[in-house]
């Protein structure tokens, strides 16, 4: 019995150090896709969405709320930056759901676009299509 308990409490804690490495790896991957974002590099950002479900099996809408550029969501980034090629593929690799869902200051994203003045940038033609 004691056996047991002394293997459970090894496997556990080898499970530990597994998920804790793993989930430094993908902040890693993830690290510089703001300035990718922000220099609308749709093929550059392509494939790192490409690298991180193929090495993770996460896809976007797994780790889109846990990215911040400078306080705003990768879709917000892309309006503000003008980014039209990465905006739109971010627009269309999202679930429609999850993009009338609020984002972390309780907006949605089209009260955020409406509210900043981008109603007529075309990405929020593209959000309102897919919307």
């Amino acid at each position: 019995m004691l056996k047991i308990v002394k293997t459970s409490i090894a496997i556990a804690a080898g499970s530990l150090l597994f998920a804790g490495t793993a989930h430094a790896d993908i902040n890693a991957a993830l690290q510089n896709i703001c300035t990718i974002v922000k220099t609308d590099d749709k093929g550059e950002l392509r494939k790192k969405m490409k690298k991180v479900q193929s090495d993770y099996r996460m896809k976007l809408k797994d780790y889109y709320t846990g990215i911040s550029c400078g306080g705003n969501s990768l879709i917000r980034t892309a309006l503000l930056n003008n980014a039209v090629e990465t905006g739109e593929l971010l627009v269309k690799k999202m679930p429609k759901g999850d993009l009338k869902n609020p984002e972390s200051d309780g907006k949605t994203l089209q009260q955020w676009v409406a509210e900043n003045g981008l109603a007529d940038s075309p990405i929020a033609a593209v959000l309102n299509d897919r919307i």
